[in-house]
């Protein structure tokens, strides 16, 4: 398998389909604007990790979604590979996408015989999953990602962004906003995974909430949830500051 690049070849309402493709073709064009360049690595281990951090490098694995669950039936092409990246390139991405979207963003993936070379083993779209950063510098360690080509479903957890909230009548009314959910898990088409939700509360009185079912998006997302009843967020009443005080205790003491 470390041999495969030797013989590569080479809103509370979604509102209208138009504006579904216009959102869709703008997170297209940004993310071509990252194409995620790589090269491929042959070994494995602690003391290549290294070498290739020293370098300035990110190690990093892209396989199937199945294939890293564990109840995952290995397939004989598995298409997994061992590849780095540049450091620079991966923090100008999250620099210019928010951690929550990050993971919830089509990337563009070319993977070059060497650095600097013109010669591509293989291309394709990656979905980033996790980044696994050094606990007291919180450098990144390495990256995952799952192959997010076109035709391809995938489960992926969709970030919540709530819209309106600060006038929405129930805060006008001296309510608190309870975010119960900020994000939601999907099965999607790989072309059609949104980078976040909007959804609209700039309606909501105090009482009135935004339940699972109520959020519509692209036609072919599915829900992954048992109850779809669940809200998303509510407009709670704040508890009184100033509570009428208690009847104070009598004298004890007689003249």
């Amino acid at each position: 398998m470390a041999m495969w690049w030797r013989s590569a070849a080479g809103n509370l309402r979604e509102v209208a389909t138009s504006r579904w493709d216009s959102s869709f073709l703008s997170r297209f064009q940004f993310a071509s604007y990252h194409t995620i360049q790589a090269i491929p690595r042959e070994y494995t281990g602690s003391r290549v990790s290294s070498r290739d951090r020293f370098q300035g490098r990110i190690p990093a694995v892209v396989e199937h979604q199945n294939l890293l669950s564990k109840n995952a039936v290995i397939q004989p092409a598995s298409r997994k590979r061992l590849i780095t990246t540049e450091r620079k390139q991966i923090k100008a991405i999250l620099n210019s996408v928010d951690l929550p979207f990050f993971y919830s963003t089509r990337f563009p993936l070319q993977i070059r015989a060497g650095s600097g070379s013109s010669h591509m083993l293989e291309s394709g779209t990656v979905l980033p999953i996790k980044i696994h950063r050094d606990k007291e510098s919180g450098k990144i360690l390495n990256l995952v990602f799952v192959w997010a080509d076109d035709g391809l479903d995938l489960k992926v957890d969709v970030p919540v962004v709530f819209k309106g909230v600060d006038v929405c009548p129930g805060m006008q009314k001296g309510g608190w906003f309870n975010r119960i959910r900020t994000s939601l898990k999907f099965l999607c088409p790989s072309e059609h995974i949104p980078s976040k939700i909007e959804v609209d509360v700039s309606n909501l009185d105090i009482g009135d909430r935004v339940l699972m079912r109520d959020i519509e998006v692209h036609p072919s997302l599915k829900l992954l949830s048992r109850n779809e009843n669940m809200p998303v967020c509510k407009i709670v009443p704040t508890m009184l500051e100033n509570k009428e005080p208690a009847p104070a205790d009598e004298d004890p003491q007689h003249s």
